[in-house]
């Protein structure tokens, strides 16, 4: 079997249970979002590896595997076959983390410009695409209704936990 199908030559793509759909529907334009949001927390966890920042790799590391059940429910969604979904309490779990770094650095006292550290730079990147990913959801769900509950409110902490991310490795480096 050959990797590509010639399919999207002209415009289209193939879900998994068959449906020929077009590209520019809005769930084919956030799946796209989730898959470049995933592969730039993928950047995040190798320079967060390389630099031992092990407090980040343990938050990061899950995330991915979350976007992945988020991107399968929207495909499985979009088809009306059964359900994969977030676990209920990932939302919490990332408020409780979101709320310890808050509590370890403390609260904000001014605007945050990206930068420092390359860490903090490519977690700012992955925060950035995560609310593009938010904005393509929002419109799948004002379309198509396609969202689970739990979708919106975990992609809009997920991008609130990357800003808390880039401030703790800027922290570890001193920036």
């Amino acid at each position: 079997m050959s990797l590509y199908t010639k399919i999207g030559d002209q415009g289209s793509t193939r879900f998994p249970d068959g449906r020929l759909g077009r590209k520019s529907e809005p769930v084919v334009s956030a799946l796209g979002s989730l898959d470049e949001l995933n592969s730039h927390i993928g950047l995040c966890l190798c320079e967060a590896r390389a630099r031992g920042f092990a407090e980040i790799v343990d938050a990061l590391t899950p995330l991915q595997g979350h976007i992945i059940t988020l991107s399968a429910t929207l495909v499985q969604a979009a088809g009306k076959t059964a359900m994969v979904k977030l676990d209920d309490n990932t939302i919490g779990e990332m408020e409780t983390l979101i709320d310890e770094i808050t509590a370890a650095l403390g609260p904000l006292r001014s605007l945050i410009v990206p930068g420092g550290s390359e860490l903090a730079c490519r977690l700012h990147v992955a925060r950035t695409v995560c609310r593009r990913a938010e904005r393509d959801l929002v419109a799948v769900n004002d379309h198509q209704h396609l969202l689970e509950p739990a979708t919106l409110p975990f992609i809009n902490r997920l991008s609130d936990l990357l800003f808390n991310l880039a401030r703790l490795a800027n922290h570890q480096v001193g920036c």
